[in-house]
């Protein structure tokens, strides 16, 4: 990802502050790029909007480990985790106990 792809996504969101796979986007590529704490306010945004969106609280918690913020990181890996339980993903819930058995 490179800067380029921050800025169209940025570009996109000034446009229309709801989208919000632009704004998962943003954060994705934020986060590829070691921008942990720029993705936190992305991803955060996405949950406020969607609380059961998994994947962006996942990215969450992994941006908190990144920060060395392990209790947040636990936090986001327990909600996940609950959500891959009522949402029936396995892969998911494979990964964050992974995770979860790190801290």
């Amino acid at each position: 990802m490179s800067e380029a792809d921050i800025t169209k996504y940025a570009t996109m969101l000034a446009k229309n502050p709801n989208n919000e796979l632009a704004r998962f986007s943003l954060g994705k590529t934020l986060y590829d790029d070691g921008k942990f704490s720029q993705a936190v306010e992305s991803f955060r945004i996405c949950i406020e909007g969607k609380p059961d969106w998994m994947v962006p609280m996942i990215l969450l918690g992994r941006c908190h480990v990144a920060l060395g913020d392990k209790a947040s990181a636990r936090n986001y890996f327990e909600k996940a985790r609950q959500l891959a339980i009522e949402q029936h993903h396995d892969g998911p819930l494979e990964e964050v106990n992974s995770l979860l058995a790190t801290l």
